[in-house]
């Protein structure tokens, strides 16, 4: 049970919070089209449910290797070499990710200690802030995973080398 919610973690918390989303912006346009009446906390929580989405969201493009990459070089590869580089970008990226969750948590935790609150539902910004930190990190914990899968991994031209 637990290794099948960590391996559609990502999936689960983007498809129900996708859901509350819509129902959120949906429930916004009732009150202003229909009673004339407008609630500004609807497109706040949305608005930071969007920017969580979207760290999550990078998250599970790493886990569905599905992220842009420049591969010509990758490509004209093959083998060991093409192994090294391989390893060798995910390793970059893993430091990169590594740095935002580092930087993202101490901004967080800067925010925090400021008190600084949302305007319409005074609800703390670090949550806000804190999407980044958290999403960097688990893109972190899904590069770690890749990168013990590709040292294990032998492809069958590698063996023949």
């Amino acid at each position: 049970m637990g290794k099948k919610i960590w391996d559609h973690f990502e999936e689960y918390l983007l498809v129900w919070s996708l859901m509350f989303s819509v129902a959120l912006v949906f429930f916004q346009i009732v009150m202003r089209y229909v009673f004339n009446h407008s609630l500004s906390w609807t497109e706040e929580l949305a608005r930071y449910l969007f920017v969580w989405q979207v760290w999550l969201g990078a998250s599970f493009a790493v886990k569905k290797r599905a992220h842009l990459k420049i591969t010509m070089l990758l490509d004209s590869l093959h083998g060991l070499p093409k192994k090294v580089l391989y390893l060798t970008s995910l390793l970059v990226w893993l430091g990169i990710s590594f740095f935002l969750t580092y930087s993202g948590g101490k901004l967080t935790l800067l925010i925090l200690q400021q008190g600084q609150v949302s305007p319409a539902m005074r609800m703390p910004m670090a949550f806000a802030y804190a999407s980044v930190p958290v999403g960097c990190l688990l893109m972190c914990v899904r590069l770690v995973e890749q990168i013990i899968m590709e040292i294990r991994t032998q492809k069958p031209e590698e063996e023949a080398e």
